[in-house]
């Protein structure tokens, strides 16, 4: 059982490396400019990859967009995954976009604010104690 579990984790790998490839070099819609390929889940018995992409921008709309873009030419690249890997079964693609990145920015952003809110109550807290001890 754990030896089919770390197949699927190389050929999702390996799925990763080429789709992030064939983006860059084969795949010339000017919507899908900056695509990064962030994982690829692969079922056991190799039928269907979720391949997990992030873009830098956050207009919901280009996002959408573009997630449609690769749904829509994701047999072609399925062909060109094909050539490269020659493997006797290639999973159907599926594109979705991956959160988590835009997630961890927001969080990032957050703790930021909270560093620096707590910050200013801290230099503001010293001014106040003084004013006390003079009264």
């Amino acid at each position: 059982m754990a030896r089919e579990y770390a197949r699927t984790d190389r050929v999702g790998q390996q799925i990763q490396k080429e789709i992030a490839v064939i983006l860059m070099r084969e795949v010339k819609d000017p919507r899908l400019s900056m695509t990064t390929v962030s994982a690829v889940e692969v079922t056991r018995d190799l039928a269907y990859a979720k391949v997990f992409v992030t873009f830098f921008t956050e207009d919901e709309s280009e996002i959408n967009s573009s997630v449609e873009v690769l749904n829509e030419a994701a047999g072609f690249i399925r062909s060109l995954l094909a050539k490269k890997l020659r493997a006797r079964i290639m999973p159907h693609l599926r594109f979705v976009y991956d959160k988590s990145m835009a997630e961890g920015v927001r969080m990032g952003h957050l703790v930021d604010q909270a560093v620096a809110s707590d910050k200013h109550l801290m230099d503001e807290a010293p001014e106040s104690d003084e004013q006390s001890e003079d009264k």
